[in-house]
């Protein structure tokens, strides 16, 4: 008689298989999760308010494309719009430059307290007392006479940049110092060398760390909120967009929200686009290593 014997190739190769498919419906879960809330803000913004509070279906049953003229015309999109990108843009172009001087002077030059500094800088990160400090940061405001202008926020927000100064400076440890010493030899001093020479070597970097910075910067709320009561028309797109909900008569207009909402992404998605190839350049540097 004849037995079937079991080859041993074939259990590997099925733990293989049970493994990829756990895999695959793990990764299919989490971006059902992910996608779950903006599909839904995304359909809500062509609803009707009552059909959207009733929530009998996902899908409009009449899509309400004037919900986008709407949003843009009650929330005052076009100057909320430009005052957004007014603190995005300066704000990540302060952060970057101050973080990436910081983080070059820590990595290149040798002085005392370098590590009382980088342990002061690595303690923001996990220590946030949140509102508690608006009051002494608006007091500080008031004193510099920024208290009625969006300086005052980017002032604040670019002083918080911690995060980036350590995004930056696993890049600069990458640079090999070698650049630095030839930099010299052809007469360039440390302030011409960071600036002609690392810096534009740091652009993948820059658009990594910056991406976080302006995205940050775009959805922050309740600086520009107190710092514009006194004045409506510097107020930023979050602060215009939480006034969408209240409409005629003080009646929710949840739809406008949602339409303001799904407007006010498109920026981000145009700063991820220009972006994306820095990301691919940091990735592939990556798995090279």
């Amino acid at each position: 008689m004849t037995q079937n014997v079991l080859t041993p190739s074939g259990s590997p190769r099925l733990i293989r298989w049970t493994k990829r498919t756990v895999l695959w419906l793990f990764l299919i879960v989490i971006a059902m999760l992910s996608l779950f809330p903006i599909i839904m803000v995304l359909f809500g913004s062509f609803k009707t308010n009552q059909e959207l509070t009733g929530g009998a279906t996902i899908w409009p049953k009449i899509w309400q494309f004037s919900n986008y003229a709407q949003a843009w015309k009650t929330a005052n999109f076009s100057g909320f719009t430009l005052n957004s990108i007014f603190v995005s843009v300066s704000t990540t172009v302060g952060t970057l430059l101050v973080a990436s001087m910081s983080a070059y002077a820590v990595d290149r030059v040798h002085f005392k307290g370098k590590k009382a500094y980088t342990l002061l800088m690595a303690s923001t990160l996990f220590i946030s007392i949140g509102a508690v400090v608006l009051r002494p940061q608006f007091d500080l405001m008031v004193k510099l006479g920024l208290n009625k202008t969006l300086w005052g926020v980017i002032i604040i927000l670019i002083s918080a940049h911690a995060a980036t100064y350590f995004i930056l400076i696993g890049f600069f440890k990458s640079l090999p110092r070698e650049l630095d010493e030839a930099a010299m030899i052809d007469g360039c001093n440390f302030y011409s060398t960071y600036w002609r020479i690392i810096l534009p070597l740091l652009r993948p970097g820059l658009a990594v760390a910056g991406l976080g910075v302006f995205q940050s910067s775009w959805n922050e709320y309740i600086l520009p909120f107190v710092f514009t009561m006194s004045n409506p028309d510097l107020q930023t797109l979050p602060v215009g967009l939480a006034n969408l909900r209240y409409g005629i008569g003080a009646a929710a207009e949840v739809q406008l929200m949602m339409a303001g909402a799904c407007l006010s992404i498109l920026p981000l998605l145009i700063v991820y686009i220009f972006a994306n190839k820095s990301f691919m350049q940091v990735t592939l540097g990556a798995v090279k290593g």
